[in-house]
């Protein structure tokens, strides 16, 4: 097996609130609950330990501009900018088409995590 990102951890100050952008607006599966930890994946129906996670943390979030931001394939940019600003998220970087071949929107969550909504220019 090569090398692959398993999981990303999110540190979340309200997980309800992180639930509704990163669940319900860019469509993460959940796969458990439990204690202030919530577990997601891209992709349920994968084999265990192919699928990237994301974990959400609820704890005092460090943010910042300089971290790591990760990007989350959407099937609409502009509808998924829209509701992440529902919930909560604020917009840095409105939806644009990209010279690498991809329409991309830079957010920042309600922790004030950079995060990247991105689909394959049509």
């Amino acid at each position: 097996m090569g090398t692959r990102i398993a999981r990303l951890t999110i540190s979340v100050e309200d997980l309800p609130r992180a639930l509704a952008l990163y669940r319900d607006v860019i469509g993460l599966s959940g796969v458990y609950t439990v204690d202030g930890l919530a577990m997601l994946t891209t992709d349920a129906a994968a084999p265990a330990g192919t699928a990237t996670e994301v974990l959400l943390h609820q704890r005092i979030p460090s943010s910042g501009d300089a971290g790591v931001a990760a990007s989350f394939t959407v099937a609409d940019v502009d509808v998924a900018t829209e509701a992440a600003v529902e919930a909560g998220a604020t917009v840095v970087d409105e939806p644009a088409d990209q010279e690498w071949g991809e329409r991309q929107s830079v957010l920042r969550d309600a922790d004030g995590h950079i995060l990247c909504l991105v689909a394959p220019l049509r």
